[in-house]
């Protein structure tokens, strides 16, 4: 919702190098926090949290 991160693309792959597709999922946390004033339940990447860009309701 803040930072608008996606899942990355990659490959995985096997002793052999063989090459398979997989995604790289966003670590998205769903907390309440404070979006003008009130309380909202939203998806917000731990990056966004550690940072301090979005504020927790309490």
């Amino acid at each position: 919702m803040i930072c608008s991160k996606r899942p990355g693309t990659g490959n995985n792959r096997s002793h052999s190098m063989v090459a398979t597709k997989r995604r790289f999922d966003v670590n998205l946390q769903k907390i309440r926090i404070l979006v003008d004033g009130s309380p909202v339940r939203a998806y917000v990447c731990t990056r966004c949290l550690k940072s301090g860009r979005v504020q927790k309701a309490v």
